[in-house]
């Protein structure tokens, strides 16, 4: 699949970015934004497009980082996020209107995340996204606030996540109680990043005792909710207003 320029975004004059497209059919096809973690745009966030190419979504995930680099990039892009404001939300916004404007989509267009992608995910569910999949994000300060008027929203956590802890059923009791239609899971036996796979040779190892590492059960029983979820939320007509 092809790495593409989306125009208009806010952190440089164009973002760099990678589309999937479904391989099968001439669309319409309902649409996604990737949102990568904090390594960037690699490998394990081009797959993860791929995956959902394959199940009939056109699929893009913009580099955050375009405009300088990992090193340079995500200082500022973290504290985006924390905010709740700044370039990369205009980003975000660049790639989703993109989506919307192409020939080949239906206008519906969902957000999945993961981990620093995740925390964006959740933010950018009252963004003009019709579905949201935040894995392991964080949950914003004031969320009953912040989260008010989201979209549809399925999240999934690790309860070995030392990061994280609470934060499901916290995520749970907010879009409770602001009516947000929600699927929220934790995995007892899943830590932080546990639907991703990193190529990081011998600090593997690393990882794994970090915590930090893939964990196949919960991963796919994820990705069956992740899914059902964008089927039910995107490819569905939704009634107006």
């Amino acid at each position: 699949m092809p790495d593409i320029s989306i125009p208009g975004a806010a952190s440089a004059p164009e973002l760099s970015g990678y589309l999937a497209v479904p391989p099968t059919g001439e669309g319409p096809w309902p649409a996604v934004v990737v949102v990568h973690e904090a390594l960037g745009l690699n490998d394990d966030t081009r797959q993860q497009a791929d995956r959902l190419a394959a199940a009939g979504y056109l699929a893009v995930a913009p580099d955050l980082f375009t405009a300088g680099g990992t090193l340079r990039c995500l200082r500022s892009t973290f504290r985006a996020m924390l905010q709740g404001q700044g370039a990369a939300f205009g980003d975000l916004e660049a790639t989703r209107r993109w989506l919307v404007e192409r020939g080949d989509t239906t206008g519906r267009v969902g957000v999945v995340g993961f981990c620093m992608g995740g925390g964006f995910a959740l933010l950018a569910a009252t963004r003009g996204f019709d579905a949201s999949a935040a894995n392991y994000g964080a949950v914003p300060k004031n969320a009953e606030e912040v989260l008010a008027g989201a979209c549809p929203i399925v999240a999934s956590y690790g309860k070995r996540d030392r990061m994280f802890r609470g934060a499901a059923a916290e995520l749970e009791g907010v879009l409770t109680r602001l009516g947000v239609p929600h699927d929220v899971k934790e995995y007892p036996d899943a830590g932080h990043s546990f639907l991703n796979r990193h190529n990081v040779g011998p600090f593997s190892v690393l990882e794994k005792v970090a915590g930090l590492n893939y964990h196949q059960p919960s991963a796919e029983d994820a990705w069956a909710r992740i899914l059902r979820f964008l089927d039910e939320h995107l490819r569905t007509e939704q009634p107006a207003g």
